[in-house]
This record gives structure tokens, C-alpha cells and sequence, in this order.
């Protein structure tokens, strides 16, 4: 993205805007390009109202509204969500709420009700509480509302999730390489987790840690598909396929990740940039968190993100892991930009 990088002036109208600023294209012999606000306003062209080019980053409008909205779903899990409830609310028509909701947050405000109800009852079965009260007390108004999501949100069903993975089978491999030993493990539906680590017993402990009560099992032959893609990328060979995964994520974290699998090899964006893809421009920290519990390693390329200000930025197994990642990524596609070939080498642009 070339915002911050210069300003461009229209002659014809005496406005100076950034790069994506949304309003029509002038034609080209009437814009002057300059590198700095300053600059710019000194040779006596005034700011877009629309895309506010004299600020470090484009405001969002409705974000305190949007966060008002958030706190008022978050306390009225106990019934289900209607558009025409929240629009009475905050005196909005349903369309434009949605939209300026989803503009802001990245997700619908239905989805984030969702998101609010499954971590509730994540929460609540973590602590002990029996599967049929904690769905009740989560704002689930039955056992089949909860059911029929959550297993592609939860990744098994509520009372096995409870159990530790009891009755499950996770079958796992792990692989030395040159960035260490890599556990690659997955049930029936996928992938469930790619992780570095030092040892191979430190590796099988997390596993066991995650899933005390399911039967983990050593499984070479049954990995081998998705261990030997991930041993020809982990040698600088491009991904041939897409990989099934069977992870935890609320819609938010979710979006995040299919974000980061866009992002082409050798190449690295930012966490704001990401965020913008996502339709949620305020978010970067949120796209953050994402990041860091992202427990598929590589499948989904959390090492590709890196700062706005050009740094590394940190990685859940390691920055030199992170930088030993996109410098193979770069060599598998020369066609990445200098500044990226820099970053991978050097940790900055």
C-alpha cells in the first residue's frame, strides 16, 4: 500500500489526497505529486475531507458507536439477536447499521454475537460447568442452535471439548528439519496443529497438554501427505495444495487466517494491511492476537505479517524462525520486491 509513502494534488480542484482515497481519478495532467503534507500545503493545496491525507492513518467514522454496539451485544447474549432490535436501539435504519458495523469490526453483528456466545461456553466448560447448563447460561437457546456451529467453530462437539478430546483420536508426526523439530498432527476432518519446537518431547507435551484425554497417536504413514508438503515448502518449494484444517476459531480469527493464506509467497504485509483486507481498518491489534494463537504454523503463514514500521515484528516459535521462513519463501519467488528481500534478510526494510 502507498499510503504514507506521498500525496498527490489536483490542480483543478486545489485538494491534495493519499494514494486510496475512494473519490474519482483526476486526469493525469492535473496532478502534482509530492512526498510530504507539508510540502504539499505549502504550495497551497488544502486536505480531502474523505480521506484525510494530513493524518498518520485514516480515521474510521463510527468506531465509538460501532464499540457501543459491541458492548451492548456482549450483554444481551441471554436472547437471540435481531437486526431490528439493535437498529431501534442506536436509532439506525437495519441496513446502514450493518454495514457500518461490518465496516468497522470485519464481521456482521450477528457473527459477533456468535463469537461472544462461544467463548462464553468455552469458558464456562473450562471451568467446570456441565455442557446443558453452560450452553443455557451462554445465551444458547438449545442444544441443536449450538450444535449445528459449533463443530467447524470449536472443532469437535462441546462435551469431548469439556473431556480434554476424550474419544478423539489426533494422530501426529514430527519431523526434524532445519528450523528444528516440526509436529504436524490432524484428526478425520484435518490439520489441527503445525508447531517448532526443540525436542521431540517437548513437542508430544504440548500436544498432551492440549488434549490430555484424547488417544494421540504416533502416525508416520497416515501424516505423511501433509508432513512431506510441509517438508518441500520448508525446502523452498511452493505449496501444491490446499490443506483441510480442523482448528478453533471464532468467525473473527477465522477471517484473519484465510487473510494471511492470500498473501503470496516471498511476499509480507502488515497488521493494519490486513485488517483493511478483512473490512475491519481499526483492528490491527485484534489481527494481532489472531496471529499469535495461530496453531497451524506455515498452513496458515502467520511468519508473512510483519509491522507497519517495516520491522520483523515477533513470531510465536522465534524471530529467526520467522526470518529463516521468508527468506526460503523469497528465494522460491524472485519476483519478490526488493524492500521484502531486505526485511527477510535483515529483519527491516
Amino acid at each position: 500500500m502507498a499510503d504514507g509513502s506521498f500525496v498527490f494534488a489536483v490542480r483543478s480542484t486545489g485538494i491534495y489526497c493519499r494514494p486510496s482515497c475512494p473519490a474519482r481519478r483526476p486526469r493525469r495532467e492535473q496532478v502534482a505529486f509530492f512526498q510530504r503534507s507539508a510540502d504539499v500545503e505549502a504550495a497551497g493545496f488544502r486536505p480531502c475531507q474523505r480521506c484525510h491525507p494530513e493524518q498518520a492513518h485514516v480515521p474510521v467514522p463510527h468506531t465509538a458507536l460501532v464499540e457501543e454496539m459491541c458492548r451492548y451485544i456482549e450483554t444481551h447474549l441471554e436472547a437471540p439477536l435481531h437486526l431490528a432490535d439493535l437498529s431501534a436501539q442506536f436509532h439506525l435504519s437495519p441496513y446502514h447499521l450493518q454495514r457500518t458495523f461490518k465496516r468497522v469490526k470485519g464481521i456482521s453483528p450477528r457473527q459477533y454475537a456468535e463469537s461472544c456466545r462461544l467463548g462464553q461456553f468455552k469458558a464456562r466448560l473450562q471451568d467446570g460447568e456441565a455442557v446443558t447448563s453452560a450452553l443455557y447460561d451462554a445465551g444458547y437457546q438449545s442444544s441443536s442452535s449450538l450444535y449445528k456451529r459449533v463443530p467447524t467453530q470449536l472443532g469437535m462437539t462441546p462435551t469431548v471439548y469439556k473431556q480434554g478430546g476424550k474419544g478423539m483420536q489426533i494422530g501426529y508426526a514430527i519431523i526434524e528439519t532445519a528450523l528444528g523439530y516440526v509436529l504436524v498432527a490432524a484428526t478425520q476432518r484435518g490439520v489441527a496443529a503445525v508447531r517448532f519446537g526443540e525436542t521431540e518431547a517437548a513437542l508430544e507435551a504440548e500436544l498432551a497438554h492440549e488434549y490430555p484425554q484424547a488417544q494421540r497417536v504416533r502416525d508416520e504413514k497416515g501424516l505423511r501427505p501433509w508432513v512431506m508438503l510441509l517438508r518441500h515448502h520448508l525446502q523452498g518449494q511452493p505449496l501444491q495444495a490446499e490443506v483441510p484444517l480442523d482448528v478453533q476459531a471464532s468467525t473473527f480469527q477465522w477471517n484473519v487466517w484465510k487473510a494471511l493464506q492470500a498473501i503470496p509467497a516471498g511476499s509480507t504485509r502488515s497488521y493494519r494491511e490486513i485488517a483493511q483486507a478483512i473490512g475491519a481498518p481499526t483492528a490491527a491489534r485484534a489481527v494481532a492476537q489472531a496471529c499469535a494463537i495461530n496453531p497451524v504454523a506455515v498452513f496458515i503463514p502467520c511468519h508473512r505479517v510483519v509491522r507497519s514500521n517495516g520491522e520483523l515484528g515477533g513470531y510465536h516459535w522465534g524471530r529467526e524462525r520467522k526470518r529463516q521462513l521468508l527468506a526460503l519463501e523469497r528465494a522460491a519467488a524472485p519476483q519478490t520486491h526488493a524492500g521484502e528481500a531486505e526485511l527477510a534478510t535483515t529483519g527491516k526494510y
